[in-house]
């Protein structure tokens, strides 16, 4: 058994702020032991009936303990900085102690930021659409579908696609268009790779879009935007839709084929999502969007981008499968197989 004075000491070293494994190695008693005497209520009766020399015993003095100040402002003006930074600044200061101790009180005082707070915020009309694809699985395949809202109004278009190609991208964004009756100012774009060949902003550098696409976009009128990596909650608009083209449309329907799953989508679209009212705006997509955004769009294209560098190419249509190949069978007369084996007619 362990004497009164440890438990005492024990009681001390909370009361300062200890942990309880810091506490179990100042004691040389295991954690479980520490556990126990504040479990069964041990502390509070030998503080109550602990002599006097135990209560005014001095605090253990600690390495660490006169460069405390120094961590703490530190922290305080610069709450990121690691504990193996601030050894090497307190070192400069005179500190001789170990990393352990910097590290458990960077643990204890270092200031715990909130979470980032999510900024809504409102697109002027006709001013942006948001673009992005989402993966379905069907039983004849995987398709894929293209997903574009407006930002102001919320108003929703949506198809399914064998590819995510570049030549899906640029029909599936004419079809679109054709179905909003203009353009917008400008597409906000994930790092979709029919899109974007690199982004180097998050190191100072620049970001580089395909030349095929800047050029579609310069045919149709509108400018491209693109998400920084890691940073999905900017395109929050077109986020959201996908969740609801799932459970709202897709879950728990059956399709015959790509004709009728997109025929099916066209009129969901048409006779409930953009009809529904909307959480954020509180009024159905289609009013707002004849309202306040179908004026402001950018007129179509007089005929759609032909592309002077990528083949016309039909690989985004599902194939079809091929009858297999019939075999010629030569017919002949019984007497030229006698003629053939000798027999005599």
């Amino acid at each position: 058994m362990y004497g009164r004075e440890q438990r005492v000491l024990l009681r001390h070293y909370l009361e300062r702020g200890l942990s309880k494994a810091e506490v179990a190695r100042e004691l040389g008693v295991s954690r479980r032991t520490v556990y126990h005497w504040i479990a069964t209520g041990q502390l509070d009766r030998e503080l109550d009936e602990a002599p006097v020399r135990y209560a005014a015993r001095p605090p253990v003095v600690r390495k660490i303990d006169p460069f405390r100040g120094i961590i703490e402002a530190r922290l305080a003006e610069f709450p990121r900085l690691t504990a193996t930074r601030l050894l090497a600044e307190i070192q400069a200061a005179g500190y001789a102690g170990g990393y352990t101790q910097v590290k458990a009180f960077v643990r204890q005082v270092r200031p715990t930021p909130g979470p980032e707070p999510v900024v809504r915020f409102e697109t002027p009309p006709g001013h942006q659409g948001q673009v992005d694809f989402a993966e379905f699985r069907l039983p004849w395949g995987k398709r894929y579908a293209l997903v574009v809202v407006l930002a102001h109004s919320r108003l929703l278009w949506l198809q399914f696609y064998p590819r995510q190609t570049m030549a899906v991208l640029m029909r599936g964004l004419e079809e679109a268009f054709a179905f909003f009756g203009g353009v917008p100012a400008e597409l906000l774009f994930d790092q979709m790779k029919a899109v974007i060949v690199d982004d180097a902003r998050e190191i100072g550098g620049r970001l580089l879009e395909n030349a095929e696409f800047l050029r579609f976009a310069a045919h149709w009128g509108f400018r491209v935007r693109a998400c920084r990596p890691y940073r999905a909650k900017t395109k929050g608009k077109v986020e959201r839709p996908i969740g609801y083209v799932r459970q709202g449309f897709f879950y728990g329907r059956s399709f015959l084929n790509d004709a009728d799953l997109n025929a099916q989508a066209l009129l969901w679209l048409t006779q409930t999502a953009n009809l529904r009212v909307h959480r954020t705006t509180a009024e159905p997509p289609r009013l707002r969007f004849e309202r306040e955004e179908r004026v402001l769009l950018r007129p179509l294209a007089p005929q759609p981008y032909r592309s002077l560098v990528m083949a016309a190419t039909q690989s985004e249509r599902p194939r079809q499968p091929r009858s297999p190949a019939l075999l010629t069978v030569e017919r002949r007369p019984l007497a030229w197989y006698d003629r053939l084996t000798g027999v005599a007619q």
